[in-house]
């Protein structure tokens, strides 16, 4: 099998992840199009080095580094984000104006809303063990293999993300 084709069976399947990954940490869509371009770029140059057919968890692991380099540059923020109240009723607002959705989807839509602010409001290593955990359903090895740390560390990251996010949840009446 060429590189090209490699890339194509094992890696672009897993784009839709790698994407979603990176817009979690970098908390911009465009920035996470760039980050997975990147990552892409990378990966199809060392396609070589993947070893066993999981590109999944290869992939994620290059896109988390090329994610976290890029956080580096940008430094300027602070990393750790508090929930924005206004960026929530903002958020909240467009959705109550749309008068087509039915009280269930609108119940729906500001649940994800605040999930959503909840979990921007992770640092990135919690974050990130959070997104590849819950939505990724990547399991614990996996995500240690990405994260290059050992799995009691991703558990207990994941454990203090969970706590955090349930923290902050509560308080906006979603928690427990």
């Amino acid at each position: 099998m060429s590189n090209r084709q490699a890339f194509e069976t094992l890696v672009l399947p897993h784009l839709d992840a790698a994407y979603n990954l990176a817009r979690w940490l970098l908390r911009s869509d465009q920035e996470a199009e760039d980050a997975v371009q990147d990552a892409s770029m990378r990966a199809f140059r060392y396609i070589d080095s993947l070893r066993g057919v999981d590109a999944r968890p290869w992939l994620l692991g290059i896109v988390r580094n090329t994610c976290f380099t890029a956080l580096e540059r940008v430094r300027s923020g602070p990393q750790q984000v508090e929930f924005d109240e206004t960026e929530f009723e903002a958020e909240l607002g467009a959705v109550e104006r749309s008068d087509s959705d039915p009280a269930v989807q609108l119940e729906r839509q500001r649940t994800r809303v605040q999930i959503d602010a909840a979990i921007r409001a992770l640092t990135p290593p919690l974050r990130e063990v959070i997104v590849l955990r819950e939505f990724e359903d990547l399991d614990y090895a996996q995500i240690a293999k990405i994260v290059a740390v050992p799995i009691g560390t991703v558990m207990s990251r994941l454990a203090r993300a969970r706590e955090k996010l349930r923290s902050i949840l509560s308080q906006a009446n979603l928690g427990e």
